[in-house]
């Protein structure tokens, strides 16, 4: 009876239950009904157990760097630093959203974030300067997907405090994807161009200009610089690398840029925190889930099932991409992570797969699926601040999310793509 807690869970999303208490709904209706009351304990206990983690505290923290340095207008910095690189080349400032969402992927690590501090930003910006609005929320919405690729990122640290592997080699094997990602998404603007009627290009920035927008840009480029620094030199952990990031931003926003006040902390504090709570509540539910999973022998049945596919690593590969993508379509990368690592990720591992490589793998394809309808969040963030209807922006995005898909496939059949930096770094054989 238990092996029918995924069919429920299903069943209750689509009838609008919020994931969160899908997650527990689910699990606790079928153990209830199955007279195992002492499990059903053990369940909700679990929700607890699941979110007090010190690796988890990162999450919080890298919310509230962000929550900081998008109060800061250090945002503003970078879009103007990406501007005097970039602007000059046609459909220039969709090249300037790309470049600014992956400058902000090193700050924030989340895609909802990039949404909402560059696309109330750029979205006007662009439609100003001659774009469509269903363009630009369609670009902005595409490039947010850089922020969870491009360290420092939440769902690597979701990943790693369930799978046992190395913070510092997921954040140094999501480098080169979210490039890539970034770079396909600036080609299809080339090749875009003439279709979409793009603006000419404009004028060069001159090296003086350059040099000044790279001046102002340069604190809040230090911070990547500084949370993979200290992490691989091993000077602090993840977590606390989170921590560093916090105060540097407030060191930042309030004594160098003075862009920031004592005032701007208590809503701050507030925002980080809603946000926190909403993604330790679905870690939390997500591992009394996996409980309940491993009660069921699910694993073991869906490891059988898989197996009897394929012997082909290459194969079953091509299989699992095709099946995170349809989970993508309804569920946030955190929890999907920790309902199928501890599943998928023994199965590939046994057949030489590496961790690491599966590991992106996984965390890249479900991150593409905040993209995608029904559930995408990004989709209803980016037509919350574009005006736009959901259904409008998720069609315009089709060509960019094209290419999030050919990344995936290359960096799932070229695995040197994801492990080079990271095994010249030493963190994998």
């Amino acid at each position: 009876m238990l092996n029918l807690f995924l069919p429920l869970f299903l069943m209750l999303l689509l009838m609008g239950l919020p994931v969160f208490f899908g997650l527990i709904a689910a699990p606790g209706l079928l153990l209830w009904a199955n007279g195992q009351e002492r499990d059903l304990v053990l369940l909700y206990r679990n929700v607890y157990n699941g979110m007090d983690s010190f690796p988890l505290m990162a999450i919080p923290f890298f919310m509230m760097a962000g929550e900081v340095m998008n109060r800061s207008n250090i945002t503003l910095r970078l879009v103007e630093f990406s501007q005097a690189m970039m602007g000059h080349l046609r459909g220039g400032l969709a090249h300037v959203n790309v470049l600014s969402s992956m400058l902000f992927a090193g700050l924030s690590g989340s895609a909802v974030a990039d949404v909402s501090a560059l696309g109330s930003m750029l979205i006007p910006a662009m439609e100003k300067q001659g774009y469509t609005r269903r363009f630009a929320a369609a670009i902005t919405a595409a490039s947010s997907i850089i922020g969870p690729i491009i360290p420092p990122s939440g769902i690597m640290i979701i990943y790693a405090y369930v799978m046992g592997e190395s913070v510092a080699a997921l954040f140094l094997a999501g480098i080169v994807p979210g490039i890539l990602i970034g770079g396909g998404l600036m080609l299809a603007i080339h090749l875009l161009a003439d279709r979409y009627d793009l603006p000419a290009a404009t004028r060069r920035a001159t090296w003086a200009e350059r040099g000044q927008a790279s001046l102002k840009a340069i604190w809040p480029l230090m911070t990547p610089v500084i949370i993979l620094g200290g992490i691989l030199g091993g000077v602090f952990t993840p977590t606390e690398a989170a921590a560093v990031a916090v105060g540097y931003s407030v060191l930042i926003g309030m004594f160098v840029l003075r862009s920031l006040r004592l005032a701007d902390l208590p809503g701050i504090l507030t925002r980080a925190g809603i946000t926190s709570a909403v993604v330790l509540l679905l870690v939390g539910a997500a591992m009394a889930f996996k409980t309940v999973a491993s009660l069921s022998h699910t694993p073991e049945l869906l490891a059988s099932i898989i197996l009897g596919l394929s012997d082909n690593p290459l194969v079953l590969l091509l299989l699992i991409n095709l099946l995170l993508f349809v989970v993508g379509m309804f569920l946030d990368a955190g929890p999907a992570i920790i309902i199928l690592g501890p599943i998928l990720g023994p199965i590939f591992t046994s057949l030489g797969v590496d961790s690491v490589h599966f590991a992106i793998v996984m965390a890249v394809n479900l991150t593409v699926g905040l993209l995608t309808p029904p559930m995408g969040l990004v989709l209803f963030v980016t037509s919350s601040v574009s005006g736009l209807r959901v259904e409008t922006v998720a069609r315009a995005t089709l060509p960019f999310l094209a290419v999030e898909i050919v990344v995936i496939f290359l960096i799932t059949y070229f695995p040197a793509l994801s492990l080079t930096i990271p095994r010249l770094a030493g963190f994998v054989n």
